[in-house]
């Protein structure tokens, strides 16, 4: 990650792992800018906002606070955990979105290589979250790259380290998990 030093997050996670309190807070003002370019990444411009970048980086890390205690192995692990953090607000708020206002609403997100994306409803979304539910079922490893790739943005290579796998394996996966949510998604 280019603009956190992955030594310094590395000992960071581990002093927060073992209860340092200043070295959490420390990883998050370190991490926070990658953050940010992940959830921009994921909240592309152009479609009306179900949730502005600064709200999802924060709201991630509300969801990572309790995870002080978490016996963090490396950055890679840690960036992992966000992207699961990021999954759980994106959805949220599409279901909140989507119950307040049924059908308005639209959220940029992709399943397309070049992360352009087409516009998709709050309830699209919890469609897509409930599809990787089953998907998770039966291929644990191809939900987290979809988690990683479409909910947090992350690049192949950055999916790669954070699920310690090839870049290969992620590409692989990653076609399959596409068609497979496609064909799925076709059916609802």
């Amino acid at each position: 990650m280019p603009h956190a030093r992955p030594a310094e997050v590395t000992q960071l996670l581990r002093r927060a792992s073992e209860g340092d309190e200043e070295a959490f807070e420390g990883l998050f003002e370190m991490v926070y800018e990658e953050l940010r370019r992940l959830a921009h990444g994921v909240r592309r411009s152009g479609a009306p906002e179900t949730i502005n970048t600064t709200e999802l980086v924060h709201e991630a890390y509300m969801k990572l606070t309790p995870s002080r205690e978490l016996s963090w192995k490396d950055r890679s692990h840690f960036y992992g955990v966000a992207a699961r953090a990021m999954r759980q607000v994106l959805v949220n708020a599409a279901e909140k979105r989507a119950t307040l206002k049924r059908g308005g609403g639209q959220v940029k997100v992709s399943f397309d290589e070049a992360r352009h994306g087409a516009g998709i409803s709050p309830e699209r979304v919890v469609e897509v979250n409930q599809a990787l539910q089953v998907l998770e079922q039966a291929n644990p490893r191809q939900a987290r790259v979809v988690e990683c790739r479409f909910f947090a943005g992350l690049s192949v290579r950055e999916t790669a380290e954070a699920l310690r796998v090839s870049e290969p394996t992620v590409k692989r996966d990653w076609r399959f998990a596409r068609a497979w949510l496609a064909q799925e998604l076709g059916a609802s």
